[in-house]
């Protein structure tokens, strides 16, 4: 019964270090969902990050577009604030 037990907690053990690494290459592989066409498609359709400023570990600027709107939010342990629309250059 002893030799039965150690196996199982072995198996327990291979299965969660399994998961462990597909979840940690998954991560760092980015796991992206493309289009047929070979874009990126959007989790929500109109809302796009567009760049990220990391300020501390804990806190962070970000330039996002809703519906064509560009807002700067800054990202803190407490939560995210909304700062400022940013300013959209001159259309050629």
């Amino acid at each position: 019964m002893e030799l039965r037990q150690f196996f199982s907690i072995l198996l327990v053990f291979a299965l969660l270090g399994a998961a462990l690494w597909v979840l940690r290459r998954g991560a760092a592989g980015g796991l992206r969902v493309t289009s047929p066409f070979g874009k990126r498609a959007s989790r929500a359709k109109g809302l796009m990050s567009i760049e990220r400023l990391v300020l501390t570990p804990q806190h962070s600027l970000h330039i996002v577009r809703i519906q064509g709107r560009e807002v700067v939010v800054a990202t803190h342990p407490h939560g995210c604030t909304l700062l400022t629309e940013a300013s959209q250059g001159p259309q050629t």
